[in-house]
């Protein structure tokens, strides 16, 4: 059950950030934003943001408490016991109890106040305090807590840094949720743009903090550009920019269309395009904030500088190279994995390398094929074009079979065995299970009118599976090989969020915005499928 435990621990802290950010978000938007703006006829708009603030501090004090036991449940499997009173003494898991109670009591609160006759009274108050602490705890549980100099300056700069996050985010979310308050009541519908103008320029003052403080953060924790490249602290930053700068690009698509409309240019864009490209937004902030909670449980890159990988051995796992096709018998593999654990300097098995890029090379040839013929789609319109989905069913396949060598159906051990007792191999079967359902359903979506519904589960699933690859780990230590494989893994989960974001675009939105962004959504499949084909295991 390790596995489980490392799989939770790793997953927790996004959502932490997420539940967070939707509980400040609708506060600040019920009370800042929309309140002044809404008649008095319309509590019911403010309702429906009042309910997400307790429902994401509820989701907050779930996600610290799984985190918590998660985190005993490891010491406990790795120790063979749990040290309850050092466990229970660490700031680690002092901040996250006293925030988890937090959380349960704003959760409370929020609820209180979401059944009174009216949303004003004293009880707000409490409320504002509540979250309060709860931001507060948050610097507890940060990198900076940990460090020798500078400690007060990365807590608070960590702390703005959360804040400012947590607002745009929230914010996102509550616009989306504004946007189908609209669609039931068109009475709301004038409010639209200047609700979109006033959240834009909170949402660039928010955006204004996170970049200051996100400089000062990356200047101490990365000192120079090789460990920008060359560790997993490093790679996941450049993530997180790559991703700032999509969300920046959709945000000011947002605010031109709020602008143009307050100076009085009647854009119908504005309720045609801009709801959709909201909603694309938030699949790229969701992705932002795991990729956020994954940096904080990285090593910074100025801890680790004899492990950092040269730029030539980053840029050798993504160059292109001949795919390997062929692949070590099962047995020759299993021997090789016996001798690597029998002698300390042994020359590491090669064995284990080859059917890991004999594994990574298929299914590179897999995903490039789809997105050609997914592509040929676009400019030739022939019927079999639509059943490029049918490969999704042939990788899963394939990944059933051969994605982890020593667990069933191929080795010894047993399937609840090796899934429950390695995160990694947890992970595998998901990401297999993930692309088996993507493959029937996409099919079913593009060549059944009946089941046109289910083109939105593309995008979604997309868009976890992404997640999946942003948060996973080869190794609980940062060496470099591990960093190496890792560093493929980053920029393709990168890929996925985009490949499901233009996806969303493209069912959403008509003419040349729609041709385009489904474009580029194959062509960030067809990019994933070509960093596969060139996958080459480091070998050390």
């Amino acid at each position: 059950m390790e596995g489980i435990a490392n799989f939770l621990d790793d997953l927790m802290g996004g959502f932490e950030l997420i539940s967070f950010s939707l509980a400040l978000g609708a506060l600040i938007w019920s009370r800042v934003l929309l309140k002044p703006l809404l008649p008095a006829n319309q509590e019911s708009v403010l309702r429906i943001s009042l309910q997400w603030l307790y429902l994401g501090a509820f989701a907050l004090a779930a996600s610290h408490g799984l985190e918590l036991l998660a985190k005993a449940w490891v010491l406990k499997e790795t120790l063979g016991h749990l040290p309850v009173a050092a466990y229970f003494g660490t700031t680690r898991f002092q901040a996250g109890f006293l925030r988890m109670l937090l959380a349960l009591g704003l959760g409370i609160s929020g609820w209180k106040q979401s059944r009174r006759a009216t949303v004003g009274g004293q009880n707000w108050t409490l409320i504002w305090i509540l979250m309060a602490l709860i931001t507060l705890t948050g610097a507890w549980l940060t990198h900076g807590v940990g460090r020798f100099e500078n400690r007060a300056m990365l807590m608070l700069f960590t702390l703005l840094h959360q804040i400012a996050g947590a607002i745009w985010f929230g914010g996102v979310i509550q616009l989306v949720l504004f946007w189908r308050a609209v669609r039931r009541d068109p009475a709301l519908k004038p409010l639209w743009p200047t609700v979109i103008h006033d959240f834009s320029t909170l949402g660039a003052l928010a955006v204004g903090v996170l970049l200051v403080t996100g400089i000062m953060l990356a200047w101490h924790y990365v000192d120079n550009l090789t460990a920008l490249i060359g560790t997993g602290y490093g790679s996941l930053l450049l993530t997180k920019i790559v991703l700032l700068g999509f969300a920046l690009g959709l945000a000011r698509i947002n605010y031109l269309a709020g602008k143009r409309w307050k100076q009085g240019r009647q854009d119908p864009a504005i309720y045609q395009t801009i709801p959709h490209v909201i909603e694309a937004e938030s699949f790229v902030l969701v992705s932002l904030l795991f990729v956020a909670a994954t940096l904080s449980s990285q090593p910074p890159a100025v801890d680790i500088p004899q492990l950092t990988a040269a730029p030539a051995e980053v840029w050798h796992m993504f160059s292109p190279k001949i795919p390997q096709l062929t692949s070590p018998t099962h047995e020759e593999l299993l021997i090789g994995e016996a001798q690597r654990a029998t002698i300390v300097g042994k020359e590491a098995p090669i064995a284990a390398s080859l059917w890991s890029n004999f594994n990574h090379n298929v299914a590179g040839v897999f995903l490039t094929a789809m997105a050609v013929i997914a592509l040929l789609g676009y400019f030739y319109h022939a019927p079999w074009t639509r059943y490029w989905p049918a490969g999704f069913i042939g990788l899963g396949v394939f990944l059933f079979f051969r994605s982890d060598a020593q667990a069933w159906p191929l080795g010894p051990l047993g399937f609840w065995e090796s899934t429950f007792g390695d995160g990694e191999i947890l992970q595998h079967r998901l990401a297999t299970l993930l692309v088996l359902v993507l493959g029937g359903l996409e099919i079913r979506a593009r060549t059944q009118a009946s089941a046109r519904h289910l083109r939105y589960m593309f995008p979604v699933l997309c868009a976890f599976g992404g997640i999946l690859l942003l948060t996973h780990s080869h190794a609980g230590f940062e060496l470099k090989t591990e960093y190496l494989i890792q560093s493929t893994h980053t920029v393709m989960g990168l890929l996925a969020v985009i490949m499901a974001a233009f996806r969303w675009l493209e069912l959403k939105l008509t003419g040349p915005a729609s041709r385009w962004s489904g474009l580029i959504s194959m062509t960030a499949m067809g990019l994933i499928g070509l960093i596969l084909m060139f996958y080459d295991e480091p070998i050390y």
